[in-house]
């Protein structure tokens, strides 16, 4: 078979021409007249020349500028409204005013679609959250810019986007379009949600109980292999009640959405998909798309995480960093590393079960010490290195010789245990003065030491307890 991208190259052909056809049809039937048409043979091909119809953008009212070119990085804008809103509220923290500014159109991009909201500036001052005014889901056409300072109404602002921030989600959102139709059409794997982090991984979440390794290979390869062929991106309005409509992808339009208009963004000739956010207008700006690792939902579904565009750099910058940093470390080359890992953690395995031998045997063999100089009925016993192991070994060991009470504390932890009319009445008066928190069962109880000084106040609480009660 043809390479994937080559046969999306043939269909992307058909339907510009069909796009092209349904065009002219339409501003012919507009009323509103083509300013220009024209037809010039070059060689064996023929291009035809249609300028847009005067009305064209107008035709376009239930969207935002930044929806209709998402590579518009400011504009000017007439201010609707400026009402105050709580102290605090968007992005920014704290007691600060906040003003709620409505816009009659906006570059920031107000949220939708999985994809969160811009960020970026009017009249130069910080937009720390924006939001639909009305509708949803690309349905209203006012949008609300929290703001830290009070803009007139009726005024012309300058709206200036986050750039860098805005370029990242358009790259990770439209690699999920991109991932999504590869997996539908070529494997059948449905998208059931998706996720935009502000950071590191993104995911799309697919209706399978698993992914082999084989084929999350071949969904990447054809990702990249249609970056590689530049397969435009463009966005598409279609009324509600249009036949278009019904042949697009979609899990239908959100309960609050409003209007008559409904915008579709098309990966040419590949997938078509009802979408308010923003994206690229070639899938070459993507760059590439990296499929980092599936995750398991407990056997319903899988989460792809995925990287695209500038994160795809940013993470082989970051796994370069850590490639130096463990080559130091391990005093091997790359290839060994996995070599390398793998045989100083079985060493660690090695040694840890020595260490345990030993602190078992040292345990025992103090515990018998103290046992010989304190005498079966109360033994209190302190290691300053003693972890909760080496605790439990020795109260253990005292236990089953036949000590009455045991009080046994060592680094950060203690064990008291033995007597169950003891622990119970003295075990909060011991943890309180060893400071910490305890818990366990009737006869033994185990916490965290905070306060090492309180240690012999609290071996001494224990010994007199056993001195005013001997036959216990």
């Amino acid at each position: 078979a043809p390479p994937t991208a080559h046969m999306y190259t043939v269909r992307r052909h058909a339907v510009r021409l069909s796009a092209l056809k349904q065009q002219l049809h339409l501003w012919r039937g507009s009323g509103a007249g083509c300013s220009k048409l024209t037809a010039a043979g070059t060689g064996s091909s023929e291009h035809l020349s249609l300028a847009k119809p005067r009305n064209y953008h107008r035709r376009r009212n239930m969207s935002l500028k930044c929806q209709r070119d998402s590579y518009l990085r400011s504009v000017s804008a007439r201010v609707v409204a400026c009402d105050p809103c709580a102290p605090g509220a968007g992005e920014g923290e704290g007691e600060a005013e906040r003003y709620r500014v409505t816009l009659e159109d906006t570059v920031l991009f107000p949220g939708g679609g999985g994809q969160p909201c811009d960020y970026g500036k009017v009249n130069g001052g910080p937009v720390f959250e924006v939001q639909h005014e009305t509708g949803g889901g690309g349905g209203g056409t006012l949008v609300t810019h929290v703001l830290g300072q009070p803009v007139q109404v009726g005024s012309e602002v300058r709206v200036d986007l986050d750039w860098s921030r805005r370029f990242d989600h358009m790259q990770q959102h439209s690699a999920q379009h991109l991932i999504t139709a590869i997996a539908d059409k070529e494997f059948g794997y449905k998208t059931t949600s998706w996720s935009l982090r502000e950071e590191g991984y993104c995911f799309v979440e697919l209706d399978t109980k698993s992914v082999p390794q084989g084929t999350m290979e071949a969904i990447e390869d054809q990702c990249n292999e249609c970056i590689r062929s530049s397969i435009p991106m463009v966005p598409h309005w279609y009324h509600t009640e249009s036949e278009e409509l019904k042949k697009v992808r979609s899990r239908g339009l959100p309960d609050n959405f409003t209007g008559n208009e409904v915008r579709v963004v098309e990966i040419e000739g590949l997938d078509a998909n009802m979408c308010c956010g923003t994206h690229v207008s070639s899938l070459a700006h993507l760059q590439c798309v990296k499929l980092v690792r599936c995750e398991t939902r407990k056997g319903s579904s899988v989460l792809v995480h995925y990287v695209a565009g500038g994160r795809v750099l940013r993470w082989v910058k970051e796994a370069s960093e850590r490639e130096k940093a463990l080559t130091k470390l391990l005093q091997s080359p790359t290839a060994e590393h996995v070599e390398a890992v793998d045989r100083t953690m079985k060493n660690l395995r090695q040694l840890r079960k020595t260490v345990s031998k030993q602190t078992k045997e040292i345990a025992l063999l103090l515990a018998a010490q103290e046992l010989g100089k304190q005498g079966p009925a109360v033994v209190c016993m302190h290691r300053k290195d003693g972890d909760v192991d080496f605790l439990k070994y020795a109260a253990t060991e005292l236990e089953a010789k036949g000590v009455e009470v045991i009080l046994v504390t060592g680094g950060d932890f203690f064990i008291f245990a033995g007597n169950k009319e003891c622990t119970t009445e003295l075990g909060p008066k011991v943890t309180e003065l060893l400071g910490g928190k305890a818990g366990g069962r009737k006869g033994w109880l185990q916490g965290a030491v905070a306060n090492h000084k309180n240690i012999s106040e609290a071996q001494e609480l224990v010994r007199k307890w056993k001195e005013t009660h001997p036959t216990n």
